[in-house]
């Protein structure tokens, strides 16, 4: 879109166009991976090489990949493939995680974003029986990296697994789900330069779990249906390219700060939110009081700057969110909370005509002028 400021790279990224070509040539390619003759061997290498591709990505082993239709999916094959297990979920936690375990302890955070290490183990102390805890790697509205090697510790010392939806990592933070001690990690393509359409679970060595999805005996039994092929290994590329991106971390948290100092000079009395936590080198979430997110959102749409307010997975309707509730803060502060997030793509010039359409909004605002 000509002219267009994208700033939502939380919600999806744009596909990198070596993935683009790659699943072009493979939409032209015919065969299901589980038929035994040639055309199906062809696309079953093709799934097997993404697979070994987002394994290496994900500090596991190929054999732990079991591939879904969405990072929601994976989830929930997550939290309900080991019955008989007590669920215990942080506050912060995206949808299909809290949705999925509607049954599950609730762990609390800190006004910083950070699930609070000795609330975890009081919970996992208190019940003898054996637990799933998930915790986000990092989180999807403030950026809020958890300390996810203490809560795996924790975790594994009272015999519990440890379940972490990392969606929003890739190409931002490293993970190495060995050294960080997740035995359950979500990926999803459309977070690092792929398409819609293809995610996983990965599982640590020498865990199984039972299938949310029957049927077929695809996935080695753990999720029946056909391989998305196209999708799965524009998927595989895309996650060998998200270690290229680790490079623009450091561009963008300069990118980031900027934006806050910036604003933040405009409007002393803006509030970033998880300032005070190590957070993702490419998301802010921040509020001013008195300023709606709905009405900021329409004003920066209308400069052709697309940001968003929370999550993006709530039918595009801003709604309050339990991310920043979690955190204390009120509703009324809460409900002016936007993020940015930013991508590959975002220059300083982004950031200055963000700055530029913000602030003039904001001052319009003070003034009591219509938006």
């Amino acid at each position: 879109m000509p002219d267009a400021v994208y700033l939502d790279h939380n919600a999806t990224t744009p596909v990198k166009p070596a993935v683009a070509a790659a699943m072009t040539r493979l939409l032209a390619e015919t065969g299901n991976p589980s038929s035994p003759h040639r055309f199906g061997r062809a696309a079953r290498r093709i799934v097997e090489t993404a697979r070994a591709q987002i394994a290496a990505l994900a500090g596991a082993g190929p054999d732990g990949v079991i591939f879904t239709a969405s990072g929601s999916e994976a989830n929930n094959l997550a939290l309900r493939g080991f019955p008989g297990r007590r669920l215990l979920v942080s506050a912060i936690e995206h949808d299909s995680v809290l949705r999925a375990a509607s049954d599950a302890a609730i762990l609390p955070v800190t006004e910083a974003g950070l699930v609070d290490l000795a609330a975890a183990e009081a919970l996992l102390a208190a019940d003898p029986r054996p637990a799933l805890l998930s915790v986000m790697l990092a989180n999807n509205e403030t950026g809020a990296i958890q300390p996810i090697a203490a809560l795996a510790a924790l975790a594994h010392r009272h015999g519990a697994l440890l379940h972490s939806d990392a969606v929003q990592a890739p190409g931002r933070i490293a993970i190495d789900m060995r050294a960080l001690g997740i035995d359950l990690l979500t990926l999803s393509a459309h977070k690092m330069g792929g398409a819609a359409g293809a995610a996983c679970l990965v599982l640590a060595q020498g865990l199984d779990i039972a299938p949310l999805i029957r049927g077929g005996g695809q996935e080695r039994g753990r999720r029946a249906g056909t391989e998305n092929m196209p999708a799965i290994g524009g998927f595989g590329l895309a996650a060998e390219l998200a270690a290229e991106d680790l490079a623009s971390a450091d561009r963008l948290a300069a990118l980031r700060d900027q934006l806050e100092t910036e604003l933040g000079r405009r409007q002393p009395a803006l509030r970033i939110f998880a300032a005070g936590a190590p957070r993702l080198p490419n998301t802010s979430c921040f509020g001013l009081p008195g300023l709606k997110a709905e009405t900021q959102l329409m004003a920066l749409d209308l400069q052709r700057i697309a940001v968003s307010a929370g999550s993006a997975c709530s039918s595009g309707k801003a709604k309050p969110s339990h991310v920043l509730a979690a955190m204390g803060a009120g509703p009324e502060l809460a409900a002016t909370a936007i993020r940015v997030s930013l991508g590959r793509g975002n220059g300083p010039g982004d950031i200055e005509r963000l700055v530029t359409a913000w602030s003039d909004l904001a001052q319009r605002s003070r003034l009591g002028v219509a938006a």
